[in-house]
């Protein structure tokens, strides 16, 4: 088999042992296994010391995944905020989360290896993707800064000697027009290899504006992707890629709490005019001894352009403005290899960001806009040896020495820097009782960057410092290829200290301080069982408890309070069917009641989501697909948003029709 050919010696692993349904036959052959990277070297996903959940491309496509906010609903203790603005989707991952002026996020994303640090841009159409593997727990050995509740890495699919394309058409409720591209070809086969990738899509709001009429929230966008790959020996992998992503929406998803449903009457316009931009170099080489190499270059841009009515009235009295220009440029350089059994893995990060802010928040007496410039840096240094201790004992021992710098340059006010210095370490003990079967625990370190409060001119621009987590892990996961049985179970416990919170100093004025201690705990629980060569069903369940220890803010004492965002409760029940000649998913999606703000006074109530989609393949070529989501048209807006003024509503029953054609 051709070695660069791995995305389809990965595919039919997974097609053999029947994980993805591509296949209508079992089989247990050594082939039978999904291999993963979630520590960056490649493991079977039973063999990786932490609580993981893996989809792939054709699977997510047949059940209708095509956003973060669909794959979350089907990944335990996984959630976003709801904001309601297409692009700013702060996660939410194991009671963990962040706020909108903190310019860092509590769990990491990264794409091809292109990290994404901020809340700004957490974002992926999941178009030609081949996989996405979510780590829930601290990975800051490995990941760094922004990793502290958990790591998403999303892979795209790779080009190579088979040719592939494949177009379709979409066609929903509320006027919805999807089209969608992905392709590659080889240029100069085993050598040079082509393949781009993009969709348009569009469609009208259900946010009635009485005041201007027709819709405020309509939503357009687009995104394309391209990759030269070049091979030009058995030893080298080169990619260099490019994306882009550009927002041409109507106004967030808001009304006023007061108001009736759907209904606003803004005579402020509203609109989001957000773009991102990405550039990177991706060289693998691995030389004779068996050492790999491994170096991801990228630059990444994005422009956060945004004008938001927040009274929802004629007047133009109230709203706010972004205009953020966020800017990144990484460098990761990794070797790894094998010595007497064991695996090793060293590498250096290095990362420059330069933020361009500007904040305007207009109110009847005043209109301020704030300017300022947010610079860091920081360089860490990582490693991990996985090293077996018997035939059923292995042991992993893992960490990272990083130094992170950041300066706040106000228009009109001194400039003010900040340096911290982090060492992040984890361990793992293994054991595999039963053939394809572990037991592990776990102790793992993370943290969320620290900054300065940009927008809080008033407290002449606070720093705050990074958020600390400890970790405690137990789980087993396993295959009981018997049973035709998939299964993970985590139970985990997490300390976390110098807890960022947001606190409203005064009219339009928030800061975000090292103001809590809490503590996190949880049960995850997933599996996968085949019930013949036709029936899959899979299932997850996430319970979590996450709650301060300390936290007093003024006079007000939130001690036991709940985190804000953070359920308690994510679930996901799911039953598939393939004939030879169709197939029908169906699928219950559970998220609990949410708090939004630290005093657990605003709420977004729990909710359940029954999807159903089925296909239809009329030839070799061509499939016919149709889907609903939230059949039952289930309400579950978030009511209180922004200090109790705003409800972010959520989105009624969606339907469609899509075409495609594959050659």
């Amino acid at each position: 088999m051709d070695k660069f050919n791995i995305r389809k010696r990965i595919l039919y692993r997974t097609a053999c042992f029947g994980f993805c349904g591509l296949m209508s036959s079992f089989s247990y052959s050594d082939e039978g296994v999904i291999i993963v990277t979630a520590d960056k070297t490649e493991q079977r996903v039973e063999e990786v010391p932490t609580s993981l959940s893996t989809f792939f491309g054709d699977d997510m496509q047949r059940q209708g995944i095509e956003d973060l906010a669909t794959l979350a609903r089907k990944t335990p203790s996984f959630s976003f905020q709801s904001t309601g603005q297409s692009g700013f989707n702060p996660p939410v991952i194991r009671g963990l989360t962040s706020y909108a002026t903190a310019f860092s996020s509590s769990m990491l994303m990264t794409v091809d290896g292109v990290p994404t640090l901020v809340n700004q841009g957490f974002e992926n159409s999941l178009l030609g993707v081949e996989r996405v593997e979510i780590l829930r727990g601290p990975q800051s050995a490995l990941y760094g800064k922004n990793a502290e509740g958990g790591v998403l890495n999303i892979y795209t699919r790779q080009p190579d000697n088979l040719p592939y394309a494949q177009v379709d058409g979409e066609l929903g409720s509320r006027n919805k027009r999807i089209l969608r591209l992905d392709a590659s070809h080889p240029l100069v086969e085993d050598i040079l290899y082509l393949g781009i990738a993009g969709q348009f899509r569009e469609q009208d709001g259900f946010i009635h504006d009485r005041y201007n009429g027709g819709w405020a929230d309509d939503r357009k966008s687009y995104d394309g992707r391209a990759v030269i790959r070049w091979t030009p020996n058995e030893n080298s992998d080169i990619s260099l890629r490019y994306s882009h992503l550009n927002y041409r929406d109507g106004a967030a998803l808001w009304g006023s709490v007061t108001a009736p449903r759907y209904e606003v009457n803004s005579g402020t316009p509203s609109w989001n005019r957000s773009e991102e931009e990405a550039f990177s170099l991706d060289v693998a080489y691995q030389f004779d001894s068996g050492i790999s190499l491994r170096s991801i270059t990228a630059k990444t841009d994005y422009y956060d352009k945004l004008k938001q009515d927040t009274d929802f009235m004629p007047a133009e009295r109230f709203f706010i403005q972004r205009d953020y220009h966020l800017s990144n440029l990484s460098q990761e350089l990794r070797v790894s290899g094998e010595h007497h059994g064991a695996t090793w893995l060293v590498g250096v990060y290095a990362d420059k960001t330069d933020n361009d802010l500007s904040f305007t928040n207009k109110t009847p007496l005043k209109t301020q806009t704030i300017d300022a410039t947010l610079e860091g840096s920081s360089v860490s240094l990582f490693g991990q040896w996985l090293q077996p201790i018997a035939s059923q004992w292995s042991f992993t021992l893992g960490g990272r020495i990083e130094q992170d710098r950041i300066e706040i340059k106000p228009q009109g006010s001194s400039t003010q820097s900040q340096r911290w210095h982090q060492f992040s370490p984890k361990a793992s003990l293994q054991y595999q009782w039963m053939p394809e079967q572990n037991v592990y625990l776990s102790y793992a370190e993370g943290f969320r960057a620290g900054g300065f409060n940009p927008f809080s001119p008033t407290v002449n621009y606070p720093a705050y410092a990074p958020e600390k987590v400890r970790s405690y892990e137990s789980g087993i996961k396993g295959l009981i290829k018997t049973l035709n049985l998939r299964y993970s179970v985590a139970a985990y416990y997490m300390q976390i200290n110098d807890m960022q919170v947001q606190q409203f100093v005064g009219p339009g004025v928030t800061s975000i301080t090292n103001a809590a201690t809490a503590h996190s705990s949880g049960i995850e629980a997933s599996l996968d069982y085949w019930l013949n060569s036709q029936w899959r069903f899979d299932a997850s369940i996430g319970l979590n408890k996450t709650r301060f220890k300390h936290y007093r803010d003024g006079d007000n004492n939130y001690d036991g309070n709940k985190n804000p965002y953070a359920p308690d409760l994510t679930f996901h029940v799911g039953v598939r069917y393939d004939a030879d000649s169709w197939y029908a998913n169906a699928s219950v999606d559970g998220v609990g009641s949410t708090y939004l703000d630290p005093g657990n006074q605003y709420r977004r109530g729990s909710y359940q989501l029954l999807n159903i989609s089925a296909g239809y393949p009329i030839d070799q070529h061509v499939t016919l697909s149709a889907y609903a989501q939230n059949i039952t048209n289930e309400h579950y807006d978030a009511v209180g948003f922004m200090n109790g003024n705003v409800t972010v509503y959520s989105p009624p029953r969606e339907w469609g029709v899509r075409v495609s054609y594959e050659f």
